[in-house]
């Protein structure tokens, strides 16, 4: 791997650099500071950055207290945590009250391998996206990362954002990385089979295209960041401009990014659909690439369900 640069390193970079100028800028951690790559924040700004120790839904409900005093808070916890500790906290204090409150849910996914399902966030895109108001959003790489909050900075509504804790591969370079808010990003175009992936499985599912256009299978790849609100359009024109979508996500088979596209394309445009996801079940034990490459969600096991799903 050439990158060493972790989104959630971004993410401070990215905070601290405006915190400079914007007083109104608030971080708060749940004694996550070291893991969410906050710590240069709370050296450089301690008058703008709360730590509230292992409480998570006190994290969120100060956080939507300082943002409706104006504030524009950046919540940081282990997504594990964050979203089902607080979950309450944040479909009221943040979704329904309307605050302007960032969730930043670090270490996403199965990022905390061997320490198990009580460690594992994926449930997370499900949950946060059936509240109503609350966007979601899945970054990935560190380039993506860095629009992203440059983005995020300009608005007033809540979100939530997940990461993962390790570096991961470069999807885009510094100098090329489109960006529209809430727009899936076109990796690469073709005409015979869609992927759709969001997060860190965006690198798989990019590499597994270049293995299938090897074969002469001219793969489409969408970078679907923006799981809620989805881009519906980017989804129907795979639909209709391929024969099959396969959906890639390092989350649980039930109410995600899969579901969300094949409810899509079901409603609309009638295509087949697979799904790679994690099992429901407590994964393998082991880091991430072990259990990516355990359940199929590495380029190879991508590109097989490709040839699967036009077969």
């Amino acid at each position: 791997m050439n990158n060493t640069i972790p989104n959630r390193q971004v993410i401070c970079e990215v905070l601290s650099a405006h915190a400079e100028t914007d007083r109104d800028i608030v971080v708060l951690c749940s004694d996550s500071r070291g893991s969410a790559s906050l710590a240069p924040f709370f050296k450089d700004h301690p008058g703008q950055a709360v730590e509230v120790g292992i409480a998570e839904q006190d994290l969120v409900g100060i956080a939507a207290g300082l943002a409706k005093a104006g504030k524009k808070a950046y919540a940081a916890s282990p997504a594990s945590f964050l979203t089902t500790r607080s979950y309450e906290q944040c479909k009221v204090d943040c979704a329904y009250s309307g605050t302007n409150v960032k969730l930043i849910g670090i270490s996403g996914g199965i990022s905390y391998g061997a320490l198990g399902m009580s460690h594992h966030s994926a449930q997370d895109i499900a949950a946060m996206s059936a509240i109503p108001g609350m966007r979601v959003y899945l970054p990935s790489d560190r380039h993506q990362t860095k629009h992203l909050f440059e983005a995020l900075l300009q608005d007033t509504q809540c979100a939530y954002i997940r990461t993962g804790r390790n570096p991961v591969e470069d999807v885009y370079s510094g100098a090329d990385c489109p960006f529209e808010m809430d727009h899936a990003t076109l990796v690469r175009d073709g005409r015979d089979a869609t992927i759709i992936a969001c997060g860190e499985m965006v690198s798989p599912a990019k590499a597994a295209a270049e293995i299938l256009t090897a074969e002469g299978i001219d793969t489409r790849v969408l970078d679907m960041y923006c799981v809620k609100p989805i881009d519906r359009a980017a989804v129907l024109a795979a639909a209709e401009e391929t024969h099959a979508i396969v959906t890639v996500e390092e989350h649980a088979p039930f109410g995600g990014l899969g579901s969300m596209v094949a409810q899509i394309v079901s409603e609309a445009c009638p295509k087949r659909v697979l799904n790679i996801a994690l099992p429901d079940a407590p994964v393998i034990t082991g880091n991430s690439q072990q259990v990516f490459d355990h359940y199929g969600m590495n380029a190879a096991g991508i590109a097989a369900r490709v040839r699967e799903a036009l077969a």
